[in-house]
């Protein structure tokens, strides 16, 4: 029997398809480290899970495709205390940021159409756009500048009459940059200069460092008729499983569009729903010590890098990953023989090879994505392990 196409050319997870072999290890008896995936360990905040463990209604019932009230006002009420003014009907709750991911797609392309992104980016843009039919355009961004938006005729020679949005992930997953005011400002005008949304990934909002400020792209005025914000309560709560997420735009047509596609997948979790509105209304001041513990979380990972010779990694701004340049030639074949053939004292570490976070073919071989979720102990031991493993291997490669 013949599978489809789309089946064919749908990439593999670059954070998951080394899982395998991680387990394989764990069955001998050897410790892994994960440095792979964006699993915060830090515990989901009380009032979500006593939500959860309290759930009142004896049925659950089928709910709203548009989202719970009770959802959709909570997050209306969060976005009002960092000064987004969203109201309940601006938006959808999606089951986790990468659905509304998917419905941004569906809503503003064709089969064929085009989106604008900066590689190295969210490796699941890239799935999503397979299942849509959706063509990413990429503008390669570069380890050596911290991933700097490039200039903007950089950006301009990569649209074309089939190009319908640029997308940005703000903080970024996978390399920490956080892009200013006078960038989105920058985004915006190239925006209007063509007719194009902008779709905008902020599910790390609160994660910003070194005293920067982050800047959603629904504050920018001159785009408020374009600007898609695509959101999460995934790592700001630490409730990843939950699969809550939302997408909000004050465009009355697009929401309306895009409404339809909520209705063809019925409804988001109803239990999860109610969890992560409890979650939504706690004071902004829970993120301080979080933010603290992500600030030296970072810190121990760039401090181990920066004693590795050969390496190549600005400080991130934000978020809680890192893209490294490593001086190896094949970063995937490196992250496989890290955990089916290198241990130090029955320990090993698994990383994300990057090359599946870009669309141009030949990017990211040398890369690395290392997401620094870990407490600080086992982040030590993670990037020792790493060190040692690197030291090892390029006496092999």
């Amino acid at each position: 029997m013949k599978t489809s196409l789309r089946s064919e050319i749908m990439q593999e997870s670059p954070i998951r398809k080394l899982a395998a072999y991680a387990d394989e290890a764990n069955k001998k008896g050897i410790t892994v480290y994960p440095l792979n995936i964006g699993q915060p360990d830090i515990p989901t905040p009380e009032p979500i899970m006593n939500a959860i463990r309290s759930f009142p209604y004896e049925i659950l019932n089928y709910g709203p495709s548009q989202g719970e009230n009770f959802t959709t006002e909570a997050f209306a009420g969060y976005y009002k205390k960092i000064g987004i003014n969203l109201d309940a009907k601006d938006l959808i709750v999606t089951a986790g940021g990468s659905e509304a991911i998917l419905f941004a797609y569906l809503t503003i392309c064709d089969i064929d159409d085009e989106i604008i992104v900066f590689e190295p980016f969210y490796t699941n843009y890239n799935g999503i756009a397979t299942e849509t039919g959706v063509k990413l355009k990429a503008v390669t961004t570069y380890a050596e500048d911290g991933f700097k938006l490039p200039p903007n005729e950089e950006i301009e020679k990569a649209i074309t009459n089939k190009t319908k949005a640029i997308l940005i992930c703000n903080p970024n997953n996978p390399t920490g940059t956080v892009y200013s005011k006078e960038e989105l400002e920058r985004l915006a005008a190239i925006a209007i200069k063509h007719d194009l949304f902008i779709i905008s990934d902020e599910v790390y909002r609160e994660f910003v460092y070194d005293g920067q400020v982050h800047t959603s792209v629904l504050s920018i005025d001159s785009i408020k008729d374009r600007a898609i914000l695509c959101d999460s309560v995934s790592k700001r709560y630490s409730a990843c499983g939950a699969r809550i997420g939302v997408i909000a735009s004050k465009n009355k047509d697009f929401m309306a569009k895009c409404l339809k596609f909520a209705q063809a997948r019925l409804s988001a979790p109803m239990v999860d729903q109610w969890g992560a509105a409890e979650g939504l209304k706690m004071d902004l001041d829970y993120f301080k010590p979080v933010l603290e513990e992500y600030t030296k979380r970072r810190n121990t990972v760039m401090e181990a890098l920066d004693k590795i010779p050969g390496v190549i990694c600005k400080i991130p701004g934000g978020a809680f990953y890192a893209i490294v340049k490593l001086p190896i030639k094949n970063a995937e074949r490196f992250a496989k023989w890290l955990i089916t053939d290198f241990s130090y004292e029955k320990k090993t570490v698994l990383v994300a090879p990057a090359a599946g976070f870009y669309v141009t073919k030949g990017r990211g071989l040398d890369e690395i994505r290392i997401s620094y979720v870990l407490h600080i102990e086992w982040l030590k031991t993670a990037m020792n392990l790493l060190t040692k493993g690197l030291e090892e291997y390029r006496k092999i490669e």
